[in-house]
Formats: structure tokens, sequence, C-alpha cells
């Protein structure tokens, strides 16, 4: 199975996709996006799994965020000031214009590594979704 293909939790995780069914969005608006850049869907629109499962859900998110953004200061810390030999003020500076425009893309990711720990991809989760609405609707 290829790494970034549908199926895959690295899919789910960096195109922001739903973790069951992995082609509902997550979020409100686009990736980079600075409006609305907290808002997240309540559940999936295309197979209606909840994204909020119980309140502080989304807490452990938050250290995940934390240990991966601190890993990737350093290395891209040490990449500009000792490998490419830029001054200790450039290499900082220019990691907080990257943090800076990335933040939101970084909360993003997070919640989806945290999510998909939980949730495992169904392919056929759509199928299941419409056939329970449609129970539903015959009621």
């Amino acid at each position: 199975m290829a790494l970034f293909t549908k199926g895959s939790k690295l899919y789910s995780v960096f195109a922001l996709k739903c973790p069951r069914c992995h082609e509902g969005e997550m979020f409100e608006t686009g990736s980079w996006s600075f409006v609305k850049p907290f808002d997240m869907l309540h559940t999936c629109p295309k197979c209606q799994l909840n994204y909020f499962p119980e309140p502080g859900y989304y807490y452990g998110a938050m250290f995940i965020s934390y240990i991966w953004t601190a890993w990737f200061c350093l290395f891209f810390v040490g990449l500009f000031h000792w490998i490419l030999d830029w001054s200790q003020l450039a290499s900082f500076s220019f990691l907080i214009a990257f943090l800076a425009i990335n933040f939101v893309y970084i909360f993003r990711v997070s919640r989806l590594m945290w999510i998909n720990l939980n949730v495992k991809y169904d392919p056929k989760a759509i199928e299941k979704a419409q056939q329970k609405g449609a129970a539903q609707q015959n009621r």
C-alpha cells in the first residue's frame, strides 16, 4: 500500500480528510485559511462520523502538536544554522516566519493525528451511513 493513498492514515492526516471514509472534510475552510482557522465540522458530511465524541476529546492533540513542532524546530534551526551556515538570528527569524504562516496547518494536522489513533478506515462507511439514513427516514 502506498503511503499517501486513500486508505492510509497518512492520507487522512495530511489531506485533512475524515479518518473513517477518507472522503469528507474535517474543517470548514482550506488548509492554510486564516478565516475560521479552528472551526471544525461536527460530523463528516459523507459518513456521518461524529468528530467530537466527548468533551475535551482533542486535548491530546495539543501534546502531539507540541512534540512534533518542537522536534521540527530543532531540526529546522540546526539545518539553517549549522549546515547552511546562517546566523542564529536569521535561522530563528525564518523559523518564526515559517511557523506563523503554517500554525493553522500544524493545528489541523495534530487534530487529525489524534483522531486517527482511535478511528479505523472503513471503505464501506459511506454506504453504511446512507443505509442508516434511509432506515431512519422509513420510520
